[in-house]
């Protein structure tokens, strides 16, 4: 009797235990997971830069910081892109940031020499094997920018 009393308080033990387990965070490079929750207001003269499409500009956030990126200037919600500055080359590297090149279309780092389109973080040539990560960039077509993973 007391054998059949421990099995079932066991059994209900590691059911509890099994629906509190945590999620693991879904991340589809090879970048350490840092949750980004940034509201940024575009039409601030701090950032002029993205008041035009193919502006960009720095800011802080994510793993070694974000580059922001004006696609469009249509106001819709898709006209901005979000892409960490992090190397997918050398992830562990926090010297190797990606840095947007001189003809403002490529992003480069300069440890690895891997490059990256900046509209879309897409992988053309270098040792890395996986695009930037892009985070969720979401703009209300007035004056918020909303960028999250």
């Amino acid at each position: 009797m007391f054998r059949k009393i421990s099995i079932l308080v066991l059994l209900a033990f590691l059911s509890i235990f099994s629906f509190c387990k945590k999620k693991n965070q879904t991340v589809q490079d090879n970048i350490a997971y840092q949750t980004v929750n940034i509201t940024m207001y575009p039409n601030d003269p701090l950032y002029f830069k993205l008041q035009t499409a193919g502006g960009w500009v720095y800011i802080n956030g994510g793993v070694n910081g974000i580059i922001v990126y004006r696609k469009t200037a249509t106001n819709s919600p898709t006209d901005f892109v979000a892409i960490e500055r992090t190397s997918t080359a050398l992830p562990d590297d926090p010297y190797a940031k990606v840095k947007v090149q001189s003809d403002n279309f490529t992003l480069k780092d300069t440890i690895s020499g891997s490059k990256w389109q900046i509209f879309d973080g897409g992988l053309i040539s270098g040792s890395a094997t996986q695009n930037l990560r892009l985070y969720n960039a979401s703009f209300d077509g007035i004056n918020t920018l909303t960028i999250r993973n």
